[in-house]
């Protein structure tokens, strides 16, 4: 009986063991795949943020959705306020056309731009 016991604490502890290393690889290695998603214009985006500039804009809107994937992953870091879910933001800031971005000194460029005449505008390098 008490060979059996024995081996059931050492089935136990094998098993726990397993696991620990499992998640121990899981987490060693968690951090790289957060450094691979690097977007090619976060430094870009972030630029636009510091500036304070803002994309205002709507789900639905091709033009917005041609923006949108130009920063590719990048677009996460750009100021941007979904019009139909901030309908009174919107309207303060005088948009009536998407997408509208609108920079701190309150200069506006009404629709699709592009990666190009935004850096222009804005001065920050692509």
């Amino acid at each position: 009986m008490i060979a059996v016991m024995n081996k059931t604490n050492k089935n136990l502890i094998i098993l726990t063991i397993i696991i620990v290393a499992m998640f121990g690889a899981i987490y060693q290695f968690y951090p790289i795949k957060l450094q691979l998603s690097v977007g090619k214009y976060d430094e870009f985006a972030k630029c636009l943020a510091i500036k304070r500039t803002i994309m205002y804009g709507a789900d639905w809107c091709p033009h917005c959705q041609n923006e949108k994937k130009a920063f590719g992953d990048s677009f996460r870091f750009v100021p941007y306020v979904e019009c139909p879910l901030e309908p009174k933001q919107c309207l303060d800031a005088g948009i009536k056309v998407y997408p509208t971005w609108i920079f701190s000194d309150g200069r506006k460029l009404v629709g699709e731009q592009g990666l190009k005449k935004l850096s222009e505008v804005s001065g920050c390098q692509l």
